[in-house]
């Protein structure tokens, strides 16, 4: 079991080491206007993450989005993502899949508010051959605890001092992504 309370310390001190001005923290109000805009609620830790840490601005690379804007945020990323797969045969994104970060060449780290331990996962549109998205999207990450930890310990796939290490996780293929990329009702 993670302790969560040592687990934020521990990001919290990460971030502000990382960057200067981070964002101030969202109030439970803009957690629940998220979470009605979205239809669901958001993992546990993920809104601890954006109440206690910052909105945004902290993680690996681009660093996780704010949560409701302005521009680009979990919200609107959500939101845009799920509108581009209403009334396709082929829907690209599942429900209750929030974007958190952007990798760049249109990737994108998701947490699943679905699942209990708010598995991670990547969805990497690079590989796209048509049809079926399923093969876009893979497991980063049984959990945003582990995740989170993984980002800590500077040795996740995203790392580059950790690119040519053997102990490396790399993403594995969401064996979820085709029961769970339904046809969304336009």
């Amino acid at each position: 079991m993670t302790d969560l309370d040592g687990l934020l310390r521990r990001v919290a001190l990460q971030a502000a080491s990382d960057a200067e001005d981070l964002p101030a923290c969202v109030s439970e109000e803009q957690v629940a206007q998220a979470e009605a805009q979205l239809g669901f609620t958001l993992h546990p830790l993920l809104v601890r993450l954006y109440r206690e840490i910052a909105d945004g601005g902290f993680g690996p690379d681009y660093r996780l989005l704010p949560l409701l804007g302005p521009g680009a945020g979990v919200v609107s990323e959500f939101l845009e993502r799920r509108e581009a797969s209403s009334g396709v045969p082929y829907p690209e994104w599942p429900d209750g899949v929030v974007p958190i970060l952007t990798w760049g060449c249109a990737m994108y780290a998701g947490v699943d508010c679905f699942s209990e331990d708010g598995q991670v996962l990547l969805f990497e549109p690079n590989v796209y051959g048509g049809d079926s998205w399923e093969e876009c999207w893979f497991l980063d990450s049984t959990g945003l605890a582990a995740w989170l930890e993984t980002w800590l310990a500077g040795n996740g796939w995203f790392d580059e001092e950790a690119a040519d290490r053997d102990d490396v996780v790399e993403p594995r293929l969401w064996d979820q992504a085709g029961s769970r990329l339904s046809p969304v009702a336009s």
